[in-house]
C-alpha cells in the first residue's frame, strides 16, 4: 500500500511539473504570437488552467516531501507529547478542510460537465476539463493528509514529519 500511495503522490508531482511546462508554453505562445502579429486564441486562459492544475496537483507531492509551511517556531518549543498532540490536531483540521475542498471541487467539475458550462473567453473550453485537475489535486491532497493522520494515530511518525524540525528542507 505504501508503494502505491507514494507512486500516486509522485505521479501527481510529475503531472504538476508538466502543467508548469504547459504554463510556460502558453505564455511563450502568447508573447511570440503577439510579436508576430498572429492571434492565437485562448493562450491566456490555457496558461491559467495549466497554472491552477499545477498548483492543485502539486499539493500532495509537496506535503509528503515536507515542503509545506509549518509553524516550527511553536512546535520546537513544545515538549514531545505537546508537539505530537499539536501535529495531530493540525492534521485533523487540515484533513477536514481538504475534505471540503475535494468534495466541492469534484462537485463543481461534475456540475460544469452536467450543465455543459464553457469558459467565457474566446477559447470556449468546457470548464469541467480544467476543473478536473483541480478536483484530482484536491482529492490526492486529502489522501495524503489522511495517510499521515492514520500513521500518526497508529503511533508512528508520518513521512512528512521524519525530518528534524531544525533541518532545512533543501540541500545547499
Amino acid at each position: 500500500m505504501r508503494r502505491a500511495l507514494d507512486a500516486l503522490y509522485n505521479a501527481a508531482g510529475a503531472v504538476a511539473a508538466l502543467f508548469l511546462i504547459g504554463t510556460l508554453a502558453m505564455v511563450l505562445a502568447g508573447i511570440i504570437s503577439r510579436l508576430e502579429g498572429i492571434y492565437v486564441r485562448g493562450t491566456d486562459a490555457y496558461a491559467g488552467y495549466c497554472m491552477a492544475a499545477a498548483g492543485f496537483l502539486a499539493l500532495a507531492y509537496t506535503f509528503k516531501h515536507g515542503e509545506h509551511i509549518r509553524v516550527n517556531l511553536v512546535l520546537e518549543r513544545l515538549p514531545a507529547l505537546g508537539r505530537k498532540a499539536a501535529e495531530l490536531i493540525a492534521l485533523i483540521i487540515a484533513a477536514a478542510i481538504a475534505a471540503l475542498l475535494a468534495y466541492y471541487s469534484v462537485r463543481l467539475a461534475w456540475q460544469s460537465y452536467t450543465f455543459k458550462d464553457v469558459s467565457q473567453g474566446v477559447d470556449a473550453t468546457p470548464l469541467w476539463i480544467p476543473q478536473l485537475a483541480m478536483a484530482a489535486g484536491a482529492a490526492t491532497f486529502l489522501i495524503a493528509l489522511l495517510d499521515d493522520l492514520a500513521t500518526r494515530l497508529r503511533g508512528r511518525t508520518p513521512s512528512t514529519l521524519k525530518r528534524p524540525l531544525s533541518e532545512p528542507s533543501h540541500i545547499e
